[in-house]
């Protein structure tokens, strides 16, 4: 059962690089829900729907408007994040004070109009969408054959996440928005707008589901449903990392993605729920997550 030495070494590194890019969307995924939720103290379980509207709209913008992959990589997380702006300023703006259970029911609702209207309007199947011609093939290394896109989906979800952090973390404007978290009237008499902070922050999160969308739109089917596959598992990396911890967000999406890969090729079996069983254990161990804070 768990013959790990006599497993081919393709069939090994495969699988590990398969883990290592649903790494690459946990992590992503679990970062914007992290900034949501540490930042804005809302659990915006309509990420998942924000991930997959980015994918459509980068289909859109392909069939209907003639626009590339590129622009697409652009131009979807600025609408879809535009969408997140506009749903922060009319509802979940007024939700700030009120308990974590509100905030979730509503983007929860939130998720399933968004997946309703798209299921109605494209169906479930699933729509192509190909690979640009610049990321198209592969290399043959020693031990498995390299595609190109996934490498680049690595590459990208780990400069996005790394960037993301440094900015939150090392830059004034991220200390602003810690700190406006912490004392928003103190913040505000340094004469910072900390709704229009806020609402930008929620904006930004959003617009991360959507590039991790685009990303994903190549190397997985676009349909209604691929936010609602992946949700939980990105929940259950969140609570695993620690709620609102950026850092662990990105550590543990990437960490908890090669464990499955590992796992798909030592016992397959145990795949689809390994992250659940790591989740339990963190929780009994360190209830705060691996690099959360204990209040």
């Amino acid at each position: 059962m768990f013959a790990l030495f006599d497993i081919p070494a393709q069939a090994l590194f495969g699988q590990l690089l398969l883990g290592l890019i649903n790494g690459s969307f946990y992590a992503i995924l679990s970062l914007g829900l992290a900034i949501i939720f540490g930042l804005l103290n809302i659990i915006n379980f309509s990420h998942g729907a924000q991930y997959m509207t980015g994918a459509f709209v980068a289909w859109m913008l392909l069939n209907y408007a003639g626009i590339g992959y590129w622009w697409a990589l652009l131009l979807a997380p600025l609408i879809v994040g535009i969408f997140g702006v506009i749903l922060e300023r009319l509802l979940i703006s007024r939700l700030y004070k009120l308990d974590h259970l509100y905030g979730l029911l509503l983007t929860f609702g939130v998720a399933l109009i968004v997946q309703g209207l798209f299921r109605n309007q494209f169906g479930v199947s699933g729509l192509p969408y190909a690979i640009p011609p610049e990321l198209a093939g592969g290399y043959r290394l020693p031990f498995m054959f390299l595609p190109t896109y996934r490498a680049w989906v690595v590459i990208a979800c780990l400069v996005v996440c790394l960037a993301t952090w440094l900015a939150i973390e090392k830059t004034k404007l991220g200390a602003y928005l810690r700190a406006a978290t912490e004392n928003p009237a103190l913040v505000q008499a340094f004469g910072v707008n900390v709704p229009l902070l806020l609402t930008l922050t929620y904006g930004f999160g959003v617009a991360l589901a959507a590039f991790a969308g685009v990303l994903a739109a190549p190397v997985l089917s676009v349909n209604p449903n691929m936010g609602a596959d992946i949700i939980i598992v990105v929940f259950a990396v969140v609570v695993i990392g620690g709620m609102g911890s950026i850092l662990g967000a990105i550590v543990t999406g990437f960490s908890l993605g090669l464990v499955e890969g590992l796992t798909k090729v030592v016992y397959p079996e145990a795949s689809s729920t390994v992250i659940f069983v790591i989740m339990a254990l963190v929780l009994l161990i360190k209830p705060a997550g691996l690099f959360g804070r204990t209040a």
